[in-house]
């Protein structure tokens, strides 16, 4: 199954939904940074609703999720420009820790959760739009929830699943969001309640073979409509030129001990992994610029 979002809406219950399915990209993410089965869940589910979050804009904004919760994974980020595409890393990619009691994985104690999930929307205007909110528990979904919630006042279900296997190879991964609209009623809000209750995991279900609006449809039934869909990648827009760019911005004593000293630079894009060679004919010509 490619990788791909739904966006639908359910006017009988006032709510409007997201559904994705990401293996593909989750893989892909990887693969560039090695990631073990926590680290992979993690950055997973942070993916996948940082791209159904960007499916609730109208425009191609820059969308940049930061997680850090104080855990032994550190930093885990991921921004997208709203068109489908995502890149995002984490910190310390070789962390990986289990539920004694169920042996699933245990995204919370990776991620922590003392700490915050911070939104950054930058559409185009002066200065970028910065949200923040408390992590919750770090499990990823619960803290999306909180985050619609406190900081855009919207009730939401939040379900965002990894499954890993037992080669570290991810097996499934994606997610949904419910967001009930302010017509909504206590009738509505109490069949979210009641139909969430014993839900299955999401990446059980997408690991079985439904497709996000299969899976949507469990919920609403023939109540659903689907208003768009969208194709969904992992990829970085990294270029030497943009490390050219930012290598100007360095003090000059800085680019001048790289000619003499290094008699070079190589240049890691952390988003993919892709390294870039710099001469000493390219760290001069950058120097000249400043």
């Amino acid at each position: 199954m490619k990788d791909y979002l739904v966006r639908g809406l359910v006017n009988k219950r006032n709510t409007r939904v997201f559904a994705c399915t990401t293996k593909n990209l989750v893989n892909e993410a990887r693969e560039h940074h090695d990631l073990w089965p926590c680290a992979s869940a993690a950055l997973g589910r942070t993916m996948s609703a940082t791209l159904m979050m960007g499916a609730m804009n109208k425009s191609n904004d820059k969308l940049t999720v930061t997680i850090n919760g104080g855990g032994p994974i550190g930093t885990v980020l991921t921004t997208t420009n709203c068109d489908g595409k995502i890149k995002g890393f984490v910190g310390d990619p070789h962390v990986h820790y289990t539920y004694n009691d169920s042996g699933k994985l245990a995204v919370g104690v990776c991620v922590g959760n003392q700490g915050s999930l911070q939104v950054i929307r930058d559409m185009g205007l002066k200065e970028p739009v910065t949200s923040n909110v408390p992590l919750q528990t770090g499990e990823i979904g619960d803290d999306f929830a909180y985050f619609f919630m406190a900081s855009e006042q919207v009730p939401s279900v939040v379900s965002v699943g990894v499954l890993v296997d037992d080669d570290n190879t991810v097996l499934s991964s994606g997610g949904f969001i419910l967001q009930l609209l302010p017509e909504a009623t206590e009738e509505d809000i109490s069949y979210l309640e009641e139909k969430m209750k014993n839900f299955p995991a999401v990446s059980e279900l997408l690991n079985e073979g439904k497709t996000p609006e299969e899976i949507l449809e469990m919920i609403f039934g023939d109540e659903l409509e689907i208003l768009a869909s969208q194709d969904l990648s992992f990829e970085c827009d990294c270029s030497k030129e943009k490390f050219e760019q930012a290598m100007i911005t360095l003090p000059s004593d800085q680019l001048e001990a790289m000619i003499h000293e290094d008699h070079g630079a190589e240049v890691k894009c952390q988003f993919c992994g892709k390294t870039y060679q710099f001469n000493e004919e390219d760290l001069q010509t950058i120097l000249d610029q400043k």
